[in-house]
């Protein structure tokens, strides 16, 4: 039994175009990839460029031809977040019409002067309330933030176990629209979740902490909660999550027999060593059918492979 019940299941790969996949992204779509198809499932693809000053140029057809060189099949067309701005404007005035944002003068040196939130690895400063009853006066509106109620806000992590965060005193009133004229990636996530159906999301443990948000946002529009599962978040030798900043080693030349192994491995999964030199798709097979949330370790973080 691999856990997941044989239902419509619907699932998704996000990654952000900020330049090559890593094996710390390789883990995340490994992981719900694998989840999605042992269950008979749906498994889309989009690409979260709604932050564009951070999209790095050609890194979505960078990553589309990885994806393919190692395999991965999706359904249906990508999406992009960055054609998608009337969907989130849409959302956003639902929101705002109801009183359920503010605008906010604050800039991101007075926010970060106040009190750093709970998460100490990932954390992020926690918005004091300045412009949360009114703007101080001859301040001007930069960005609009989530009102935030004291409460815990919980839910049941399929691998992590119950996770509940006190947003009012964690993080505070959260950005939904940025000083830029963007759409912060909260509102953009929950809105193309609910609108492409999704019902299961797997993905990185160093996001568990962005779900309560989420699932706030999800609340106030009335959008459908999936399901969630949060793997391992792949760390170097010094602790640190592997990403474009840490120098992560890009895998778009590596073999992909191997480090589909090694992120099967990473995972808990334990493919035969001969499968290492075979064909893709006879790895594909095995690693569908043999997939186990049983084994997947119940940690937030985990080393990467010393050559990732």
């Amino acid at each position: 039994m691999n856990g997941v019940a044989e239902t419509a299941y619907r699932g998704r790969f996000a990654p952000s175009p900020t330049g090559p996949l890593h094996f710390g992204s390789l883990v995340a779509a490994v992981g719900s990839y694998l989840d999605a198809r042992a269950a008979n499932g749906v498994w889309l693809l989009r690409m979260e460029d709604v932050d564009a000053p951070r999209a790095a140029p050609g890194a979505a057809q960078s990553i589309l031809h990885t994806l393919a060189r190692f395999g991965f099949v999706w359904d249906g067309e990508v999406a992009y977040q960055s054609r998608r701005t009337a969907r989130y404007r849409a959302a956003f005035e639902r929101l705002r019409l109801t009183g359920a944002v503010f605008p906010c003068a604050c800039s991101r040196r007075e926010v970060a002067d106040s009190t750093l939130g709970a998460d100490a690895r990932w954390s992020t400063p926690r918005y004091p309330g300045t412009c949360r009853d009114g703007l101080p006066e001859g301040r001007a509106p930069r960005a609009w933030r989530m009102r935030v109620e004291p409460g815990l806000i919980c839910f049941e992590d399929a691998l992590q176990g119950r996770y509940c965060q006190d947003l009012a005193a964690e993080v505070g009133d959260f950005v939904v629209l940025r000083a830029d004229g963007y759409f912060a990636y909260q509102l953009a996530v929950v809105v193309d979740d609910a609108e492409q159906g999704i019902t299961h999301i797997v993905r990185g443990a160093d996001l568990i902490a962005s779900t309560p948000r989420q699932l706030c946002l999800q609340q106030r529009l009335g959008l459908p909660q999936p399901a969630y599962l949060h793997l391992p978040a792949a760390v170097d030798a010094s602790g640190e999550k592997l990403s474009k900043q840490t120098r992560a080693r890009a895998i778009d030349a590596m073999r992909p027999q191997t480090a589909l192994t090694a992120a099967l491995e990473f995972l808990g999964q334990q493919p035969p060593a001969d499968l290492m030199e075979t064909d893709l798709d006879n790895l594909w097979r095995w690693a569908i059918a043999h997939w186990q949330r049983d084994l997947l370790p119940r940690r937030r973080v985990a080393p990467a492979p010393t050559d990732y």
